[in-house]
């Protein structure tokens, strides 16, 4: 990328900055929010407060810090108002290439130490696969093939941390936090997008939400379609030909008398480069019982049984209309995978999980702060020329190369990237850091 496109999209950058304090109160948080979203695009290794002040302000690093801190930590800015806004300048650049299609569900975790950091607990982590001390978000992002965005994110507050006066009043938890499970979360979440008038699009999830009876009836009562992930043993009733529903049996018994002519190839698309397929077969279905079969529409269900499986591997729920083709069906079902990447890149390119404290206002702050640089990047994607066939596929970190700072400020001196959070370095982010490398300097 030339100069000129390196000064126009700093430009952007700046007009993005200034649609950002327009949400946030005080003018005097104005400084502090440009500066905390630039570090976290510019920093080096780990996005803690400390390292994003002295690539902001390296002549004043301490003061910087003080004013970084009390932003994310302290100052009474709305998550929901600076969320609103980020979607409401991104959206136009995702809807350049196709309206959103899916409205996605789902949660991240973040590894922790130590009982202290609000919602911490021993439980799932899917970060790690296994149960361990961690906090998880749940989030709502839309999407469609060319991008997705986060809209929504909160965290999951333990039972144990619910009911804990004296944990609650340290890490500053609102008194109108109260328990919820994580479906109950994201149904809350999907009920706020749309009184909020959010694009609509198909919700997608996976088993772990998509078994839960009460979210996929919540998201239908909302009048959206599902196509819903779900465990293997969920009972279903064929509906046959006459319209009856069928013995009521497993989805994956079901699944497994289907004949061999109920299976077949589908390809989709992943991104917009990549083709995948894989072995398919769809049934109309009732998930009721037999006394209350009116009671709950028909619905599709989808099972993947790749070859040289020994069983079905995949399942899901869908309320799509019943002409959708097969192939549309697949592909809108595989759209969940873009929630993947999002997590991913919000990691390890932004800092997702490097909030270093303890308190609710803070966490979420830092959140969706990274969430609005994350955003910025989405909407730049396509100023960087491809790196090679599958960078379409993928977020190039095009705003800012490494090192950038504020207009003004002296150079501050060369640091190394560390290692982010617990991830090995992944094809994704070493394409970021080779594109990255061969940016100009922005002028300062």
């Amino acid at each position: 990328m030339g100069r000129q496109a390196w000064e126009e999209s700093e430009a952007r950058f700046v007009k993005y900055l200034d649609g950002l304090t327009s949400v946030i109160g005080h003018a005097d948080r104005a400084a502090p929010l440009k500066g905390y979203c630039t570090g976290l695009l510019a920093a080096e290794g780990r996005r803690s407060v400390e390292p994003m002040a002295a690539v902001t302000a390296p002549a004043g690093v301490s003061a910087q810090h003080q004013k970084l801190l009390h932003f994310v930590a302290n100052a009474a800015w709305s998550d929901e108002l600076v969320l609103a806004k980020v979607q409401e300048m991104v959206l136009p650049q995702i809807e350049r290439h196709g309206p959103i299609e899916a409205w996605i569900i789902d949660d991240t975790s973040f590894p922790k130490q130590g009982r202290h950091s609000v919602g911490v607990h021993h439980q799932y982590c899917g970060q790690l696969g296994k149960q361990a001390n961690c906090q998880v978000v749940v989030t709502l992002s839309i999407a469609n093939h060319h991008a997705s965005l986060p809209i929504a994110y909160r965290l999951y507050l333990p039972e144990a941390w619910v009911g804990d006066a004296a944990r609650r009043k340290k890490a500053r938890i609102p008194e109108e936090i109260s328990f919820q499970t994580k479906p109950e979360i994201a149904l809350d979440q999907v009920r706020a997008a749309c009184a909020a008038g959010v694009a609509r699009g198909v919700v997608l999830m996976d088993a772990s939400y998509g078994s839960n009876s009460a979210l996929r009836g919540g998201v239908s009562a909302l009048a959206l379609s599902y196509v819903a992930g779900i465990v293997p043993t969920i009972k279903v009733q064929a509906v046959t030909e006459s319209g009856k529903p069928g013995p009521r049996v497993s989805a994956k018994e079901l699944a497994l008398g289907l004949p061999k002519g109920a299976w077949r190839t589908v390809t989709w698309r992943e991104g917009t480069n990549e083709r995948l397929a894989s072995r398919f077969a769809r049934v109309r279905v009732r998930t009721s019982p037999i006394r209350r079969a009116k009671e709950r529409a028909e619905e599709t269900l989808l099972v993947e049984w790749p070859e040289g499986e020994e069983e079905p591997t995949k399942y899901w729920l869908a309320t799509l209309p019943k002409s959708t083709s097969f192939r549309r069906l697949v592909d809108i079902a595989k759209m969940r995978w873009r929630i993947e990447r999002d997590y991913q890149d919000l990691k390890q390119e932004i800092g997702l999980g490097h909030y270093e404290g303890r308190g609710w206002p803070g966490f979420h702050h830092h959140g969706t702060l990274c969430i609005a640089a994350y955003g910025f990047l989405v909407s730049e994607r396509e100023t960087i020329p491809p790196s090679g066939t599958r960078s379409s596929r993928s977020l190039t970190k095009t705003a800012l190369p490494d090192g950038y700072r504020p207009r003004g400020a002296p150079d501050p001196a060369p640091t190394s990237r560390a290692q982010l959070d617990c991830h090995p370095a992944s094809q994704t982010g070493r394409r970021h850091r080779s594109n990255a490398a061969q940016m100009p300097m922005l002028r300062t």
